[in-house]
């Protein structure tokens, strides 16, 4: 039977689940524990102790045998470990940039947009007359074959040249992207927790990246006192080392990353408290905790202007506001006409963007 089926309005029927209320701050412990099962647990039978959150109905033994059946977890069988799966993984990222950039829709698009038409890869929904030289696949049939029933009849149906329509598709530019992240020991330094809130926005921008241009290319950097690189899955396993912030070998493996991709559009992303203390000279590592070094920041600047020759962009995420490491990253994109966010830790969300290159500042929410 077609029709409609009617029902009694319930105002909470789109709430979430006590599952799903669970698994958000399970989700968002596990970014604090370094994606830790063991002791993000613990925290939730600390929570439920003082909060309440669990009932006689639905308690957490069930919510941890509702994480093994939809495969948030695995257990291993021989020695009963419980670590987290790919499924978490990738659930902990997309938390962090609902959380960030909760207004970016995703799409089926896998590459960014200019506005010169030709061929490309996504239709334009304006059309033209033919010209020579194009190409059979940009005929518009259907409007071609309009205009020559409307021009000969059906009767003398006749397609002729005047008749034909070209839709044109946008050209779409691929990009190579580097994320670089601080894990030095300033990250937790003073009883200030960096490091949770550059994970999140590490984790935002690669799922945003993975999902929203998923032809693009991404390599993650992490730099202390040397750089290297990581997967997108061992984001949220990541933790601040014994180490001092060697600005400079991150952004020379950046680069050299980048000099290996063949797509022409290129760009660095860095994630930091702002304050270069390294350099590896030789075999040696020269250091200076105690303010900015000019030797260090000499060589910061030699790279971002190579980068801006280069023509690679570098946007810095600012996870401090102490003055004078903001006047450091300032300095910084200035010399490669870069841009920067300026988040505070209680509202990562919300960042003073910078644009250095039309001179404007405004707030993204």
């Amino acid at each position: 039977m077609i029709g409609f089926h009617f029902s009694k309005y319930n105002p909470n029927g789109n709430a979430p689940s006590k599952f799903e209320e669970l698994l958000n701050l399970f989700l968002q412990l596990l970014t604090y524990t370094n994606g830790d099962f063991n002791e993000a647990m613990q925290w939730m039978n600390e929570l439920d102790k003082e909060y309440k959150l669990t009932n006689e109905e639905y308690g957490m033994g069930d919510f941890l045998e509702e994480l093994k059946a939809k495969g948030y977890i695995d257990e291993n069988k021989i020695n009963a470990e419980i670590k987290i799966t790919s499924k978490t993984e990738q659930s902990i990222r997309k938390k962090s940039l609902e959380e960030i950039f909760g207004k970016i829709k995703k799409t089926k698009q896998g590459n960014h947009s200019t506005f010169k038409p030709g061929g490309g890869d996504e239709i334009n929904p304006e059309t033209r007359p033919f010209q020579f030289g194009d190409t059979m696949e940009q005929i518009d049939f259907t409007s071609s074959i309009k205009n020559a029933q409307v021009s000969h009849g059906i009767d003398s149906f006749s397609l002729q040249e005047d008749d034909l329509e070209i839709r044109e598709t946008d050209y779409k530019a691929q990009t190579s992207t580097v994320l670089m992240i601080d894990i030095s020991h300033s990250m937790i330094l003073y009883g200030e927790d960096r490091i949770t809130p550059a994970k999140k926005v590490a984790m935002a921008l690669s799922e945003l990246i993975q999902t929203k241009y998923p032809k693009d290319t991404l390599d993650i950097v992490v730099f202390g006192n040397d750089a290297w690189t990581i997967e997108v899955k061992d984001l949220p396993y990541l933790q601040v080392g014994p180490y001092h912030t060697n600005t400079v070998a991150g952004l020379q493996l950046a680069m050299d990353l980048l000099r290996r991709r063949r797509n022409p559009n290129k760009q660095i992303f860095m994630i930091t408290d702002g304050k270069p203390t390294c350099l590896k000279i030789g075999g040696k590592y020269y250091k200076n905790s105690f303010g900015i070094d000019r030797k260090i920041l000499t060589r910061c600047m030699n790279l971002a202007t190579q980068c801006k020759k280069l023509k690679i962009p570098i946007t810095t995420f600012m996870i401090a506001s102490d003055p004078y490491l903001q006047r450091f990253v300032q300095e910084f994109t200035e010399t490669n006409n870069g841009k920067a966010f300026f988040a505070s830790l209680d509202k990562l969300g919300a960042f003073i963007f910078k644009d250095f290159e039309s001179g404007k500042k405004k707030t993204v929410y």
